[in-house]
């Protein structure tokens, strides 16, 4: 499955910081043969990738679409529609599915985020949904809660 991680507040916090658990999950993502995608509304974000040392766990970065998400992929280089999206942003959530994450600012050890996103997509890959309340199937209204 081609899954795409949003960055600012999802796995990236104000202080420059990766959302505790986030290169596990990926690895674990990764080795379960999905296809991890990283992009962002601010461009492609390739600085973090480098940074935080994701380029072996990612399949490729984009910009993403703020607006008119779909019918933007083109326009902004996206070869593919997400099959599965993670992100803090519900609108983005809702357009594609996937998992609405409460935004990440700072490292703090408690956050738990990356475990139950692993859950929700292990979930959605054996039944094609999640009980989760944070999940939600593509099309969806928001607000999410």
């Amino acid at each position: 499955m081609k899954i795409f991680f949003d960055v600012d507040y999802t796995i990236l916090g104000l202080d420059d910081s990766l959302r505790p658990g986030t290169i596990e999950t990926l690895t674990q993502l990764k080795d379960d043969g999905n296809e991890i995608y990283i992009w962002s509304g601010m461009g492609e974000r390739w600085e973090v990738v480098e940074k935080h040392n994701l380029k072996p766990l990612i399949s490729g970065v984009y910009e993403k679409p703020t607006h008119h998400f779909h019918e933007r992929l083109d326009e902004l280089g996206v070869p593919f529609e997400p099959e599965f999206v993670i992100d803090d942003y519900p609108e983005v959530v809702a357009a594609f599915g996937g998992v609405w994450v409460p935004p990440y600012f700072f490292k703090r050890s408690f956050d738990q985020e990356m475990d139950r996103i692993y859950r929700i997509v292990r979930d959605f890959i054996a039944t094609g949904t999640s009980e989760d309340k944070q999940y939600r199937a593509k099309g969806s209204t928001v607000p999410l809660f």
